[in-house]
């Protein structure tokens, strides 16, 4: 295991551990659950089909054991662009933090295809619900707001893993609460979309609803603020995470620049294909940009200066454009900002 484990290093992993291939039955219970009770809101990922992302065997004919990995991902944050308005986005996406993590786990598949085990690397996966996996394998404990609180360490993390014929040897064991009665990522949720300790309502959860296809419901572009993609409002409240995370800072190997603002007339202003090479490796519905613009038009609505004449110009080209999805927000922000039209 430690030779293993020694292998991710290079790669910034900074936590493993390894979890017995049995079945999720936790986190498949809690996927049939949030889909009867409305609350994935259509989300696909590991929801998609709760029976496969819950069996590392069904991933891995003949699995034995789960290698896990987590990856800190805590940067400090670079100035604001200078070109204002400009929307924030949520701290993993600032950089291609997955792009390492899954060097570090094929670097742990091939020892153990080399070894002649079966090995298969996940990350960011609809596969395997990972964050079971890390709790089996007593990396961390479940936080109320549903992320995974590594002690000592904070959330801060990506996670991934390797499911593997190999009979790795399993120490771990899942950890008890660390939250005890604290419920600020409750109370802190800008939407309440933490219904409950550990559940989170997708419907109104700002991470998603920055995702998904279609309209943003207007109750909910408020809250938005100049949020563009992502939300880190539960983790910047949770104590584990504020006063631990610094501990644990982002690897300096990343895979390209590090992207915590985005010039909003920029993107609105963009083609396809320049919104696509900077901002394609974010999930957008069916690859398509339209996602990100509807986005940047409640953001600017919601940050703009109204009298900011670029501003201005850019929601005038949007009201009339050809796609209802963007003439509505655009229309909205505009009556945001107190324009008339």
């Amino acid at each position: 295991m430690g030779e293993l484990a020694a292998l991710t290093e290079p790669f910034g992993v900074t936590h493993t551990g390894v979890a017995p291939a049995e079945v999720l039955h936790q986190a498949r219970v809690a996927l049939r659950q949030r889909i009867a009770d409305g609350m994935a809101d259509g989300m696909q990922f590991t929801f998609k089909n709760p029976e496969r992302s819950t069996d590392p065997g069904q991933a891995v004919r003949g699995a034995a054991s789960v290698f896990v990995a987590a990856r800190p991902y805590l940067l400090d944050p670079p100035p604001p662009d200078e070109q204002t308005p400009v929307g924030r986005i949520g701290r993993y996406a600032w950089v291609d933090h997955y792009g390492p993590l899954r060097e570090a786990l094929w670097a742990v598949a091939r020892r153990l295809r080399a070894d002649g085990w079966k090995a298969v690397p996940f990350a960011d996966d609809n596969s395997i619900v990972d964050r079971e996996v890390a709790y089996r394998a007593g990396i961390g404990w479940y936080g109320k707001n549903a992320n995974l609180l590594l002690p000592g360490a904070g959330s801060w993390f990506v996670l991934g893993c390797v499911v593997t014929t190999a009979p790795l040897p399993t120490h771990g064991i899942p950890l008890a609460d660390g939250c005890g009665s604290c419920r600020r990522c409750l109370d802190g949720c800008p939407t309440g979309a933490i219904v409950a300790p550990g559940v989170v309502d997708a419907r109104r959860c700002l991470a998603w609803v920055l995702q998904k296809p279609g309209d943003i419901p207007e109750e909910l572009r408020g809250a938005v603020g100049d949020r563009l993609y992502g939300c880190d409002d539960c983790q910047e409240v949770c104590p584990p995470a504020v006063r631990f995370g610094p501990k644990y800072p982002a690897s300096p190997v990343t895979a390209g620049p590090v992207r915590a603002w985005v010039s909003l007339l920029e993107l609105l202003q963009g083609s396809d294909e320049e919104v696509m090479a900077i901002w394609g490796r974010w999930y957008l519905p069916d690859r398509d940009p339209r996602w990100v613009r509807r986005n940047a038009l409640v953001a600017l609505g919601n940050s703009a200066d109204p009298e900011d004449a670029r501003a201005r110009e850019v929601l005038a080209r949007y009201r009339v454009h050809p796609d209802p999805v963007l003439r509505s927000h655009a229309e909205w922000a505009t009556s945001r900002l107190g324009l008339s039209y």
